[in-house]
């Protein structure tokens, strides 16, 4: 199996985090594009799963923020890895990303200002 790279990491991470706030996330939309209804309440299921979908987010960041941060990268010369705006990019993408987690993370607590 070939090792995980820093962007499977991420786009695992952000599976997790919606995975974590969909119990909150996907009501407050709903309710937002005008559709409301006693059903909605039915969509808290996944709410038990909230810890294990957030535990997962942080593993995949934290081994995206490793790949990219604390393992020396070994390339080939000409590559696009040794490329100093690769480098730059890719710790500018991971920042958004991570900021962006962090929301999805937080809407839970932030939920019940807009109920």
């Amino acid at each position: 199996m070939a090792a995980m790279n820093a962007k499977g990491s991420l786009v695992l991470g952000v599976f997790a985090a919606i995975g974590a706030s969909l119990c909150c996330v996907a009501p407050l939309v709903l309710l937002a594009l005008g559709i409301g209804g006693a059903w909605i309440s039915n969509l808290t299921a996944l709410e038990p799963y909230r810890p294990i979908f957030v535990g997962l987010t942080l593993v995949f960041v934290g081994l995206a923020f490793r790949k990219i941060y604390v393992v020396p990268q070994i390339c080939a010369p000409g590559t696009s890895c040794v490329d100093p705006l690769t480098v730059k990019r890719t710790r500018i993408v991971f920042w958004v990303v991570s900021l962006l987690l962090l929301g999805l993370l937080a809407v839970p607590l932030a939920a019940p200002l807009f109920y």
